[in-house]
């Protein structure tokens, strides 16, 4: 807490009357990151609703998301929630019922499988499996500090590869 007054030059009493707590200090860090992330991913959507198909749509926005969940600000995020997730043990801040970012990505999904683009069934899980494709290998380096991913060229060519892999599977189709 004295580095975050320090950094807001302020008095370290203000910034406990304002978070009691380095766990409510965090969570309004997170809070802000993710309207964000959220506001960010609303003008995305709103780009490619003029994009045509509903597969350009998805594939945009399965992009949209390496894109972001490689992002410096949001990997230091991530590092924080993992080292501190021990220690705030189940004293963590209770996630809302319904994430928003999430919520916006199975829609896509949906209107993806309205079209026949991708297969039916739980658009959730669908959703869920395509951040496991795209997003999380990738993060997750970053997070360890590997630099695999680190140029747009890079990443253009790990997403092609598993943007394939997540519409046509592993299994050879005649």
């Amino acid at each position: 807490m004295e580095q975050v007054a320090s950094a807001c030059n302020a008095g370290k009493d203000t910034i406990y009357r304002r978070f009691p707590s380095k766990l409510a200090l965090f969570g309004a860090v997170v809070d802000t990151s993710r309207e964000r992330i959220l506001a960010r991913l609303e003008t995305e959507i709103s780009a490619v609703a003029q994009a045509g198909d509903p597969e350009a749509r998805l594939k945009r926005v399965a992009r949209w998301f390496l894109t972001v969940n490689l992002d410096p600000e949001l990997l230091a995020f991530r590092r924080i929630a993992l080292s501190e997730g021990t220690v705030f043990g189940p004293n963590r801040p209770a996630q809302a019922e319904e994430d928003p970012i999430m919520s916006r990505l199975i829609a896509v999904v949906s209107e993806a499988q309205a079209a026949h683009v991708v297969r039916s069934g739980d658009p959730e899980f669908l959703a869920w499996h395509l951040l496991h494709s795209i997003v999380f290998g990738p993060s997750n380096e970053a997070m360890l500090g590997r630099t695999t991913y680190d140029t747009v060229a890079a990443q253009d060519r790990y997403f092609e590869r598993a943007w394939d892999l997540f519409l046509h599977g592993v299994m050879d189709r005649p």
